[in-house]
């Protein structure tokens, strides 16, 4: 036999190898609750107030999957200005129940994006790291939408990478839970000046959220 031909054959071997242990690790249960429910999420943040605790729709949450969620609106201490929260998380995405992109959600919703791109967060103490950051139209309405999906420690703003790293970890650790973060900040007018100031607040809000997620997400 060449040795390209063994060559190729210990590669289908360890394919075979590495795809039956995957089923194997696929077909076992993995519950892995949060730290904290979303829920004890305090009301109060670091210069933000929340005011009310919106439940979804059940048709809603059929279509979604989620396992835990909190869908909140913040008020800003000094100005007053709002933000919306929403947090959904799942335990497992194996069972056909994976996170809905907001990309997808919004346009069904007749939410419409007209422009779209990154934003890189800066906490202290934490690695600067990127968020999506959309701008979308409705009806005249303009809002500004940050988000990520956040499992392990780890802040992904790329749908592919984030399908990547589920696939990863559910082979390396037997998981594939994982979190979605979207933070909404009406926009007002569309000039440089209202989407610069909905750019401060957002970012602002997630300074202050950031931190308490991992009392949270399990790590």
């Amino acid at each position: 036999m060449s040795t390209n031909s063994v060559l190729r054959s210990a590669i289908l071997t360890l394919c075979l190898v590495v795809g039956a242990v995957f089923l194997a690790r696929a077909s076992e249960q993995e519950p892995v609750p949060l730290r904290t429910p979303l829920s004890d999420l305090p009301m109060q943040l670091p210069g933000w107030q929340g005011l009310r605790a919106a439940d979804l729709e059940p048709d809603i949450l059929a279509v979604l999957g989620v396992d835990e969620y909190v869908n909140r609106v913040y008020r800003a201490t000094s100005s007053g200005l709002p933000v919306g929260l929403y947090i959904g998380y799942y335990a497992s995405q194996r069972q056909g129940e994976s996170m809905h992109s907001p990309l997808n959600c919004l346009p069904g919703s007749g939410w419409q994006p007209i422009a779209s791109g990154h934003e890189t967060i800066t906490v202290p103490g934490v690695a600067p790291f990127d968020v999506n950051r959309y701008i979308v139209q409705k009806s005249g309405e303009n809002m500004l939408v940050l988000y990520w999906y956040q499992s392990h420690g780890r802040v992904i703003a790329s749908e592919y990478w984030g399908k990547f790293y589920m696939v990863a970890d559910a082979i390396r650790m037997n998981r594939t839970d994982a979190a979605l973060v979207r933070v909404v900040v009406p926009i007002g007018p569309m000039t440089d000046a209202a989407q610069k100031k909905a750019d401060g607040i957002g970012a602002g809000f997630i300074q202050g959220l950031f931190p308490l997620l991992d009392r949270h997400l399990p790590a």
